[in-house]
Order: structure tokens, then C-alpha cells, then sequence
């Protein structure tokens, strides 16, 4: 199958729109993570994004405050900002067997480091694969457009991810980030297999 090479707002827009209709996990306590650790580490799939309280004063930025880990049915939104990066989610990311798929994720990497150093492996940012399907455009929004044919919302982007509690809106927001991106590649490694050519 051809992709489009980009596409604009306006066919965007017309797009049907779509939510997270997962489950969510909310991990505020070390009790909580060492409940879904065991299926992390045993999916070899996870669409990986993180958040971060913007800052509107120059010069100024924030801590990352959440990582969101995405299986094709759940999605797991860490909080950060409650319990720093524990070394089982430092196993996870410096894992080369668990493959972790994002956008432009290189700033994501550098503010996980930030908190506590580790070695990242098995990383694939989506921005470097889809050159080679003829798609130009690289925001997560569009390629969720162009490869999946629907859109998703990015009002949440802006808001505090630092608050006590995460709103209903910011955590669909949160779980659909991570989700989309492991869906577009995971539809773009299938269309790869069907092309006959070797897989990722």
C-alpha cells in the first residue's frame, strides 16, 4: 500500500476523530508499578511518549513529569513527578529486546536521563522509518492521519502534568500519545511483511 506523502490541516480535520478506548493504568506509588512490571517487560512492543509541565518563562523548563508506555490494549501512564524513574523502568528503557516506539523522541530520552542516567537501547523513533514509505510528514498527528486515517487531539498538550491528580482529559490524552504511535508501527511493519521485504 502507498501512503500519502503529507497532508494538510484541513484534510486533518476532516478525519473521524478518535479517544483512547484502552485501559489505563495510573502509576503514582512503587506498590502500583510493581503490580504491571510483568507485563511490561514481557511485551516486546511498547509505544513510549512522556509529558512535561510547559513552561511559559524564557529560560525557564521543567522536570518530565510523566512516561507513558503503551501496549496495544493499555496504556500505562507513570508519574514521574510522584516517583522519579526506578531502576525496573531504567531496565525497560535500556532493554534491547523491548522495543520502544515514539516521535521525535530524542528530547523524550535526554529529560529521562535527566533524572536518572541509563543507556538507552531498542528505541525506534517513527520519524526515521517512515522515509522509507514516502511520507514527508513527521508530527504525530499527521502520521497518524496519512497511516492510520484518523485524528487525534492535542489540546491537552499544554496543561499540568505536574498536578496532584491527572484529569480524565489528560490521561486519554496521555494514553492515545503512546497507543498511536506503537499502532503506526506496528501498521507499517505489517505492510512491510506483506511487501515481502525483511520486518524491523
Amino acid at each position: 500500500m502507498l501512503f500519502e506523502k503529507t497532508i494538510d490541516k484541513e484534510a486533518v480535520n476532516e478525519l473521524p476523530l478518535r479517544i483512547f478506548e484502552g485501559t489505563i493504568h495510573v502509576i503514582e506509588s512503587f506498590d502500583q508499578l510493581e503490580t504491571v512490571i510483568p507485563k511490561l517487560v514481557t511485551s516486546p512492543y511498547l509505544g513510549f511518549d512522556t509529558e512535561t509541565r510547559p513552561s511559559f518563562k524564557k529560560g525557564k523548563s521543567n522536570s518530565v513529569a510523566l512516561l507513558q508506555l503503551a501496549t496495544p490494549k493499555e496504556s500505562y501512564l507513570i508519574r514521574l513527578s510522584k516517583i522519579g524513574l526506578p531502576a525496573d523502568i531504567r531496565n525497560i528503557l535500556a532493554n534491547p529486546h523491548i522495543h520502544k516506539i515514539g516521535a521525535a523522541i530524542h528530547d523524550d530520552i535526554k529529560s529521562l536521563q535527566a533524572l536518572t542516567f541509563f543507556e538507552p537501547q531498542g528505541f525506534t523513533d517513527l520519524q526515521n522509518i517512515v522515509k522509507n514509505y514516502g511520507i514527508e510528514s513527521l508530527s504525530l498527528k499527521k502520521l497518524t492521519a496519512i497511516v492510520l486515517n484518523f485524528r487525534i487531539s492535542k489540546s491537552q498538550q499544554l496543561t499540568n502534568w505536574d498536578a496532584e491528580t491527572l484529569t480524565d482529559a489528560q490521561q486519554k490524552y496521555a494514553a492515545m500519545d503512546a497507543w498511536v504511535a506503537l499502532q503506526i508501527f506496528l501498521r507499517l511493519k505489517s505492510e512491510l511483511n506483506n511487501s515481502g521485504n525483511q520486518s524491523y
